[in-house]
């Protein structure tokens, strides 16, 4: 027995020292990694003559096979958690039923040339940056791998550093991220995803496993990679291709996503959404080519058996011209095919460009591949001092947050080229603010290309160019409002004309419920245009009968004899066709026009007047509906109850009581002096978050108190002040007759306990209640103790199923 026990333990330790050791065969790996390191595989030389193709050695490709099959993070990577805007959106897109998984390719390449744009802009000052070689060619490539499911969008662009891939591929959600998940989680549209600057997360449409590999000057080359399960992890690369600079984006596809692995798949979305990029994108592909081989020996002779006797000529012929026998043959090749060879659209003239390619480049520029198409474009071309061309688009829908950041945000629609060179999408000072939801861009030949951003933003060339565009911007809108047969403007234009501007109809209003409010911003900061924006100025009036109308067509209803155009500000169109001030206008078919924009009041506080016409609130003083005779007399007989009545109001702030010319149906108003707020702009100014209420009381302006000297309340009111002139009840009914008119004139009650309190001691009077009648004393119950109430609950039986009805369950 104890033989055997000793016979067994030798065979033990033989055994164990046959079998490798794991620990010294990781070391002899790292030692092996390392002189990879030091240095690095080569590209070989038959690969080598492909042009700038993602090409690697055998060793290369075997340690990326080996990294790829996992599908897993590196052990040895730096762990990160995606922040939890960034989760969102990664959920909303993987769980997406959207079924145009199209877009992320179209994404990809998108982010590709605006980091190509980027290195380019730094190599006008430094060319040292764009490399050598290869790495100094801007362009993109992809490639794919049937057999692994990979596909390959890489960019020779500025790359990004480690602190680069954490932020903007996962920590730090951007503003854009909040704003998309908000849209989708309210039905938003995921083909607009491009539009927020978070178009990256859309490769999780496709992919399962993504890894991004990058390259920037002022760093080594890392690896991000992610499974979309909430984190991600990045890594110095060690084992990829050197990519010398840019970024290559590797997209481990899933099963359902395998059409993306086929070439023409790829070809026709590069068509269909990236065809105006301005960098060359060229494609792995591999097609068949007839090639010329030597015959086999037995094919020769066997022709040269059938071929038939040939005279003494013949043959000289033949010897002189003797060739050695060959064969056509069907061979695959690869090669790299540029997809995008269309001229920079702006370079063209623009009656060969067709209105199907301005609306395809309009949404490759703005990111937006609905199915509308803008509303209206300008393509021109400037010449004199300054030179340059320039294309203009007029969006079909206003962008989410237009006027959320109107007077904070630098960023402009507007990209500025300088002979086909992108510089920049941030000069606002190419279109003024109030423009900038337009969208295009200015190739100018004329500004310098080798300066600074700073001094660019100088150059006395842009305020020319800002001048062409301005004017071209507003030609473009106007041109909206002449083509739509709607418009006042076409009104006496045949039946044939108006039907051949059908597809047309409806386009200015419908730019007006976008744009309206920046074309009411820019007669507010514009005053060298304010007259060209007010003719492109819409609203509803008196007489538009729910449509909208210019101030043109209001001038051409205006009354014979009628000076000032007549308008009124408040919340609601349905509030104003109410409003007292209109009574008497509208009896005398005068047209009012209703502003009910936050931002009118601000508006008619510039636009002072139009075609020589004066521009008067019906609600302020001045109102003038021509001479009426009987006025002076009136005052005579009413002088008494207005200064008795003015005297009354001296703890309400009233400056003065007077006869009005306004009012029909009703007994009185409340009016504002003439450069003082209404009562509109009174709620605007209280409702500002930093609003002072003590600085407020310079621009409140004068009340006076109007009232209608027909009106059978104040006519009994003069002769009650005739006979009993101290009286209390007599003030106090002139108090609550002012406040009434307070509150119907849209201005708010300094005390509205004083004013319900008055409200309800007439209402006590009408009742025949005494006044002495007090409120019924209440009896007092013995309160509980909160805890008794909880042990009274526990004791109560809990209802059975059986007290329920039917309909209840």
């Amino acid at each position: 027995m104890r033989k055997w026990a000793l016979s067994s333990a030798l065979l033990l330790l033989f055994l164990l020292t046959t079998l490798p050791d794991p620990a010294k065969k990781l070391q002899v790996n790292a030692e092996e990694s390392g002189d990879d390191l030091a240095n690095p595989p080569k590209v070989e030389e038959k690969l080598g003559a492909v042009p700038h193709g993602l090409s690697t050695d055998s060793e290369v490709a075997q340690r990326e096979a080996e990294s790829i099959s996992r599908k897993t993070l590196r052990s040895s990577a730096e762990k990160f958690e995606f922040q939890a805007e960034v989760s969102r959106l990664m959920d909303i897109i993987i769980n997406s039923l959207y079924s145009n998984k199209d877009i992320f390719l179209r994404e990809l390449i998108s982010n590709a040339s605006d980091a190509l744009d980027k290195i380019r802009f730094l190599s006008l000052t430094d060319k040292e940056v764009l490399g050598e070689g290869d790495t100094a060619k801007l362009e993109i490539q992809i490639k794919l791998d049937k057999e692994k499911k990979i596909l390959s969008i890489r960019d020779r662009g500025i790359g990004m550093t480690k602190e680069d891939l954490i932020k903007n591929l996962g920590t730090i959600a951007k503003s854009g991220t909040s704003a998309f998940v908000e849209k989708m989680q309210t039905g938003g549209d995921l083909n607009l995803i491009g539009q927020f600057g978070v178009g990256f997360y859309s490769v999780y449409l496709v992919a399962d496993y993504v890894e991004v590999i990058s390259k920037h000057n002022d760093d080594k080359q890392y690896v991000w990679e992610s499974k979309a399960d909430g984190a991600f992890a990045i890594s110095e690369d060690t084992w990829n291709e050197p990519l010398g600079r840019g970024t290559e984006i590797r997209l481990h596809l899933r099963d359902e996503a395998k059409e993306y692995l086929e070439e023409d798949k790829l070809k026709d979305l590069v068509k269909r959404y990236s065809e105006f990029i301005n960098f060359p994108i060229y494609l792995w592909a591999t097609k068949e080519v007839d090639v010329e081989v030597p015959a086999d020996e037995e094919e020769s002779t066997e022709d040269e058996e059938s071929t038939p006797e040939t005279t003494e000529d013949e043959e000289t012929e033949d010897s002189e011209e003797k060739k050695p026998k060959t064969k056509t043959i069907k061979e695959t090749t690869s090669e790299w095919e540029l997809l995008n060879d269309v001229k920079a659209i702006w370079l063209r003239n623009p009656k060969e460009v067709t209105e199907e390619e301005y609306t395809k480049f309009y949404h490759s520029l703005a990111k937006d591949f609905g199915d509308d198409k803008p509303m209206a474009w300008s393509h021109f071309t400037a010449e004199g001092d300054v030179e340059f061309k320039a294309l203009l688009f007029v969006p079909p829908k206003a962008p989410h947050d237009l006027y959320e950041s109107y007077y904070n945000s630098d960023k402009s629609n507007l990209k500025l080229y300088v002979r086909r060179v992108f510089i920049s999408d941030e000069f606002d000072e190419l279109l003024p603010k109030y423009l900038s939801f337009l969208k295009g861009l200015v190739d100018s030949d004329t500004l310098p290309l080798n300066v600074s951003r700073e001094m660019l933003q100088q150059h006395s060339s842009l305020k020319t160019i800002k001048k062409k565009l301005i004017r071209k911007a507003l030609d473009m809108i106007r041109k909206i409002a002449e083509e739509d047969p709607d418009e006042y403007s076409n009104k006496d234009k045949s039946d044939e004309e108006k039907s051949a501007m059908a597809e047309k109809k409806g386009q200015y209003v419908k730019f007006w419920n976008e744009f309206g409010k920046s074309i009411k911003l820019g007669i507010i900061e514009d005053a060298t245009n304010r007259n060209r924006l007010a003719k492109l100025l819409r609203f509803e009036s008196t007489k538009s009968d729910g449509k909208l109308a210019s101030l043109d067509e209001y001038i051409s209803r205006m009354k014979p004899g009628q000076k000032d155009i007549f308008y009124i500000t408040g919340t609601s169109k349905e509030q104003l066709e109410n409003s007292p001030f209109l009574e008497r206008l509208t009896k005398k078919n005068y047209e009012v026009i209703f502003f009910t924009d936050p931002v009118d009041e601000y508006l008619m506080q510039y636009l002072m007047d139009y075609e020589d016409k004066k521009f008067q609130n019906v609600s302020k003083e001045g109102l003038k509906l021509g001479k009426d005779s009987k006025l002076k007399d009136l005052k005579e007989s009413f002088k008494e109850l207005t200064d008795w009545w003015k005297k009354a109001l001296e703890s309400e702030n009233v400056d003065s009581v007077k006869i009005s010319n306004r009012l029909h149906e009703t007994p009185c108003v409340v009016v504002t002096s003439k450069y003082g707020w209404s009562s509109n702009m009174e709620k605007i100014m209280q409702a500002q978050t930093l609003s002072d209420a003590s600085k407020q009381a310079y621009m409140r302006g004068k009340r006076v108190l109007e009232i209608n000297p027909r009106h059978p309340i104040i006519k009994e009111l003069r002769d009650k002040v005739a006979q009993d002139s101290d009286s209390e009840n007599l003030k106090q009914t002139a108090r609550l007759v002012y406040q009434t008119a307070l509150m119907e004139s849209g201005f708010n009650l300094p005390d509205p306990k004083g004013f319900a309190s008055s409200i309800y001691k007439s209402v006590q009077k009408s009742l025949d209640l005494s006044p002495d009648a007090t409120v019924e004393e209440e009896d007092e119950a013995e309160e509980q103790p909160e805890a008794e109430e909880k042990e009274s609950a526990k004791d109560e039986p809990e209802p059975s199923s059986s007290q329920y009805d039917k309909d209840e369950l």
